[in-house]
């Protein structure tokens, strides 16, 4: 096991834990311990209730909501194309005002 520092493991996470992904057996020294990172199984059923405090049927309802959303803001020329979205907020650039289709600026 490659046992590292708190410090170390905090200014390259990524790569700790990509090689953790890949198998490899990395341990954080904390104190006394050694804590182990390693992937863990999530399983969809106890996911959202564990992330988001839901159950099956409250997601299924959101997601029924969420999509009835969707299809009224698109019918009514609020969705923006994907491309449009991406350009415009893309890392590293800077945001521009844009007029919106229903005629209100967006910065």
């Amino acid at each position: 096991m490659q046992t590292i520092t708190i410090t170390a493991a905090r200014a390259k996470l990524g790569h700790w834990l990509a090689r953790a992904v890949r198998g490899e057996e990395i341990g954080v020294v904390v104190g006394a311990k050694v804590v182990a990172l390693r992937p863990v199984p999530i399983q969809a059923a106890d996911y959202l209730e564990t992330e988001y405090g839901l159950s099956t049927e409250e997601a299924d309802r959101a997601i029924a909501r969420i999509k009835a959303e969707t299809r009224q803001a698109k019918a009514a020329g609020e969705l923006i194309p994907l491309e449009e979205f991406a350009v415009s907020y893309a890392p590293g650039r800077r945001r521009q005002k844009r007029i919106l289709r229903s005629g209100q600026t967006h910065s």
